[in-house]
């Protein structure tokens, strides 16, 4: 496969995954071009012991988890909790909601759900992240519960 082609394929995902870690627009395209930017260097040295995809998201995770070691170190401004939640919200703003009440998850648990978003098979997600079948099911299963309970303190199932 080449190149472009692997670009064109995953970077929509990987853009989704870094959104899921930083909950920010820019950001979360500027690991989306370091990810791809680090796939391109090391494409030689990729040995197919595993899908290319796993290989990449790999990547992404790693440059994730790096960008979010660093922000700790700096100070930030938190965006209030509890907004008023509008009567009638677009796709958007319902899209906004959830990678809001993502960012509030533990860093193990937003790279799991932004995995799962993407439709990722559990077995692949819990290679990627380093944990055993089983437990990535369970994990999966409460952070769907968490973010249950956050998404409807958003009033988003009422």
């Amino acid at each position: 496969m080449e190149f472009e082609e692997i670009y064109l394929k995953y970077s929509p995902k990987i853009y989704r995954v870094c959104m899921g870690y930083v909950n920010d627009d820019e950001q979360a395209r500027d690991l989306t071009q370091e990810t791809f930017i680090s796939a391109w260097q090391s494409l030689s040295t990729f040995k197919n012991q595993s899908h290319i995809s796993t290989w990449i998201f790999r990547i992404a995770t790693n440059k994730c988890l790096r960008a979010l070691e660093v922000a700790k170190k700096m100070p930030k401004t938190e965006l209030p909790v509890n907004l008023p939640a509008p009567h009638e919200e677009s796709q958007h703003e319902k899209l906004a909601i959830l990678y809001q009440c993502i960012a509030t998850l533990e860093e193990i648990d937003r790279i799991i759900i932004s995995l799962v978003l993407e439709d990722l098979p559990q077995a692949e997600i819990a290679a990627i992240i380093g944990l055993s079948n089983g437990n990535t099911r369970v994990r999966i299963h409460r952070i769907k519960e968490k973010l249950a309970i956050k998404l409807k303190a958003h009033g988003q199932f009422e």
